[in-house]
Parts: structure tokens; sequence; C-alpha cells
């Protein structure tokens, strides 16, 4: 198990490869990669039994990033525990494998292509289905942005997991409460989500999103649930970690100039 420090270490490291691949690729998604790189880290290095050697099996934990758009972080995550071959800055470029939205049959570590809004949620419900056929006792996680909440088919797979009794999936709702046009109450707003869930039939942990005790003890007690699926309601920062994104959703979609890149990664503490 990794020390709170260690896994800080880790974040920032993560972060900072966000904002070079968007950066280097003049497009991609740093609001909502940053806000949830405390969540994935953690689950990466101290929940998941994920490791070189199985990367490539079903006999372990697996992730699906059900907002697909935050693959920066993925990439970042994958890269920092050591899976990911390919270079970061190559993300995006028209030959590379890191495309825009992860796709499972490029990248090693990738456990579902994603991508259309809501349907990540669906997929995690169906692997979470097959391991109960199969009799394994593996875990599914899902990560799931509050602006994707406003899908539909979020509802139907949330419906689905519970009539189900599906305690090996546990989702995380990553809520910045900004998506791309501006804040999501204002868009089409889906609170309360927390007391949704909890009506759709599942448990429901409230969290901060950036409290690393926080974090480690919703996946411990997710793990303990029986007979309903979890989900983590993790209230977080979009753009966190670098002040002038931070709460704002310009930065949702749109690539820092060399200029911030440079401001960016000094408030991150490296080059």
């Amino acid at each position: 198990m990794y020390t709170k420090e260690e896994l800080m270490q880790h974040a920032t490291n993560i972060r900072k490869n966000i904002i070079k691949m968007v950066t280097n690729a003049k497009s991609g998604h740093p609001g909502g990669s940053l806000s949830s790189a405390d969540i994935l880290t953690t689950l990466y290095f101290n929940v998941m039994d994920i490791h070189s050697d199985n990367v490539n099996s079903l006999d372990r934990d697996r992730f699906v990033l059900s907002k697909g758009h935050a693959s920066p972080l993925l990439y970042a995550v994958l890269k920092e525990k050591g899976l990911l071959e390919e270079d970061l800055l190559s993300f995006r470029m028209i030959d590379s494998n890191l495309q825009g939205h992860p796709n499972m049959n490029y990248v090693a570590g990738v456990d579902m292509s994603t991508g259309s809004l809501g349907q990540g949620i669906s997929a995690a419900v169906g692997m979470a289905i097959a391991n109960k056929l199969d009799k394994n006792d593996h875990r599914i996680y899902a990560l799931m942005g509050d602006g994707e909440s406003q899908e539909g088919q979020v509802w139907e797979a949330a419906m689905a997991a519970a009539h189900y009794k599906l305690d090996n999936l546990c989702a995380v709702l990553d809520y910045n409460e900004l998506q791309i046009d501006g804040s999501v109450h204002d868009v089409m707003d889906p609170a309360p989500l927390d007391e949704k869930f909890q009506a759709f039939g599942w448990h429901v942990i409230e969290i901060d999103g950036h409290n690393y005790d926080e974090i480690a003890n919703a996946f411990e007690e997710a793990k303990n649930v029986k007979g309903k699926p979890t989900l983590i309601f993790a209230h977080t920062i979009k753009g966190k970690g670098v002040s002038f994104m931070e709460n704002n959703a310009n930065w949702h979609g749109v690539a820092p100039t060399p200029e911030q890149c440079e401001a960016a990664l000094k408030e991150l503490g490296g080059e």
C-alpha cells in the first residue's frame, strides 16, 4: 500500500502529464481530468489489483472511464503505474493509439472504449453481471461525470444495477458541478444526485474527492456492501491543482497555450 504522501506525488506527476499532453496536442479536456486525478490515483495504486502481469486478463479488477473525454487522466494514470508503453506526447496525433477517447482495442489497460456519454456506466453494469455469472469475484469500477448524469441511459443502467444486486460494482461520480456549457445546474440541473441514486437502490457514500483518507475509506466501505451497487458521490474542483483552471468551465475542453502550460507546471512544482 502506498502512503498518502506517495499517492499525492503520483497524482502531481499525473496532473503534470495531463497538462503536457493537452498542450502538445493543442486539444483535449484538462478540467475534468484534473478534478478526478486524486480518485483515480487512489484507485489504481491502492485499490485495484491491476499490474503488468495481468493487464490483459479478465482475472483482475477492471475500470470503465464513462466520461471518456477525460482520457488524458486515464493515459497518465496508466503511464504512472507503468502499464502504458505509448509516448504520452503522442496523445491525439493521427497515427497514435492514444486517441481523444480511449479505445480498448489499441491500448493495454483500457477495459472499455468510451466517449458517448452514458454508455460507459451501462458497459460497467454488463461487466459486473458477467462477473456474477462467471463466478468471478473481481470488482468493476466506473467514473462518471455530473454532466453525464443528464443522460437517460445513466438511469437505465442505475436501475438495472440495483435490480441485479450488483454489489461488485462501484461507480464514482465526479461532482465538480461544471460542464462544457457552464454550470450543470444551469444547463440541466441533475441535483440531488445522491438522493436520486439512493432512490434507484444504490448505496451512496458522499466524500471530498480530494481528501485521500475519505477516498480510501469510501472504496473500502464499498467492498463491504452486500446486495446493492455503490456510488461514491465525490465533491471535486474542476481543474484542481492549477489555480487559473479551478472552478472555470472554460477549461472543460480547451488546451493551454505554451505560456499557460509553463505557468501550470510551475504551480504543480515541475518544469
